[in-house]
């Protein structure tokens, strides 16, 4: 993991007062950032103090008032998610985990057996986020999966967030462990209503997991972690697609955060139908989305890029030998700290990425199919219709650090080899070059006038002004 620290300089003619409000929003920039590297295994406050001193160095030693800080809970928010029917609320819990910024695992649906039992003893998650059924509906299967979780070995922070009626019986079972009651995340039959759950597993995030990974040291250094890296990226897309108050966003936009592990996509669009022959299959989902691949990365999750594109792709991106695609895949896997340093080595790394994206978007993105019908020919949409969002954003140090960052990004967009795959038919790309999203995702729970503007010169008109 890389530790960004960011230093935002806000422009304040003397005689103005002490207020935000009164500072020209068009004078804010950002005057300096710093990156350390850490991981699971060191302090991350070494990390913190490795960057700002790194920063102080090119801006010099400054006061400042407030400092924020998002993390990633020392590689991620592991949960798990329960629900009753796969299409419906099993898939409802794990759109209320993934908008909240956590890494799912797995989602379960039905009942659980002995043997997921097991599995979930075995990954030893943070959160456990139990549903299933609509209010007044079924509540047999979320009350069975309380009675077997309430064998768990150790106290796991449960949400339950399912059929109303069965909430306070499946806390009653629970008793004596950690457990919190949301709205049900479906409460009828084919209607979301994540937003409850987000925040409570934001909250578990901030009081409970910060403190128990020791990253609570870190608040003699910063004002306070304040919410979980994905977190702090999806505010900032949403804040950069829909604006604030008078100052315009940008518009649809679907991001891209390919990381050495997994690769995270972000879509805020309504991704609706785009004509009348087209129906919707499965639940409608949220305006802004959040998938995490975890199998799909540059250095730990390499030989999954392998496994999803084929050798027999990469090596046509490449121009490597096909029989050496493995073995290359399989060093670079093992070598986690590695930095291309020859021609042979960075084509490799230019196909893992273009493989990389193009298959988180296909996953994150809807797929069109062909029905034929007593009515005539329909077509059944599952998922989002990315094809008419305006633009691709592309973050991340395997991305913003590539030598053909461009070439990259795009395969991100419609491809006519694949035309079931709704991704972006034309989309400008864009490139997170100071890997400030999350900074500003922050930034946008105090001042979002600023963040905004800061991301839309620095990201959205960046490549117009070259």
């Amino acid at each position: 993991m890389t530790l960004h620290i960011l230093w935002i300089q806000p422009y304040k003619e003397p005689e103005f007062q002490d207020s935000i409000t009164d500072w020209d929003v068009e004078g804010f920039e950002i005057l300096g950032t710093a990156a350390a590297y850490t991981t699971v295994e060191t302090d991350i406050n070494n990390g913190l103090c490795d960057a700002l001193e790194l920063l102080e160095k090119t801006v010099g030693h400054m006061e400042y008032e407030e400092r924020y800080a998002c993390s990633s809970a020392a590689g991620g928010l592991k949960m798990i998610s329960i629900g009753l029917v796969p299409e419906l609320t099993a898939q409802a819990s794990k759109e209320a985990s993934l908008g909240a910024g956590a890494k799912v695992w797995k989602t379960y649906s039905f009942n659980l057996t002995k043997g997921d039992m097991r599995e979930i003893e075995k990954y030893h998650p943070d959160i456990i986020l139990l549903t299933g059924g609509t209010d007044g509906g079924n509540a047999e299967c979320i009350l069975y999966n309380a009675k077997m979780l309430a064998d768990l070995s150790y106290d796991c922070p449960i949400v339950i967030a399912g059929n109303r009626c069965a909430a306070e019986e499946c806390q009653e079972i629970l008793e004596g462990r950690t457990t919190y009651i949301c709205e049900n995340v479906m409460p009828r039959l084919g209607e979301l209503n994540i937003e409850p759950t987000q925040k409570q597993i934001r909250e578990i995030f901030l009081k409970r997991i910060v403190q128990g990974k020791g990253l609570s040291e870190a608040s003699d250094l910063v004002s306070g972690i304040i919410m979980p890296t994905p977190s702090a990226m999806l505010a900032a897309m949403e804040l950069l697609s829909d604006g604030w108050e008078d100052c315009r966003g940008i518009g649809e936009l679907v991001g891209v955060d390919l990381g050495g592990a997994t690769t995270d996509v972000y879509s805020i669009a309504d991704g609706n139908p785009a004509n009348a022959a087209t129906v919707m299959k499965g639940l409608q989902e949220p305006y802004a989305k959040r998938s995490v691949e975890g199998d799909i990365g540059m250095r730990y999750s390499a030989q999954g890029i392998l496994e999803a594109a084929g050798d027999r792709k990469l090596s046509k991106i490449s121009g490597i030998n096909r029989q050496k695609i493995a073995g290359l895949v399989e060093y670079l896997g093992n070598h986690t700290d590695y930095i291309p340093d020859n021609e042979e080595m960075e084509n490799m790394d230019y196909a893992l990425a273009c493989a990389a994206v193009e298959t988180a978007v296909t996953r994150h993105a809807g797929s069109l199919e062909q029905v034929y019908t007593p009515c005539g020919l329909t077509y059944l949409q599952s998922g989002k219709d990315l094809r008419r969002v305006k633009y691709v954003i592309v973050t991340g140090g395997a991305l913003i650090h590539a030598k053909h960052t461009e070439e990259i990004a795009k395969y991100a967009l419609y491809d006519e080899s694949t035309p079931g795959s709704l991704r972006p038919e034309h989309a400008e790309i864009l490139v997170d070059r100071k890997y400030i999203l999350a900074a500003m995702g922050l930034l946008s729970q105090h001042y979002p006038t600023a963040a905004l503007e800061i991301m839309k010169k620095e990201i959205a008109y960046y490549g117009h002004k070259e």
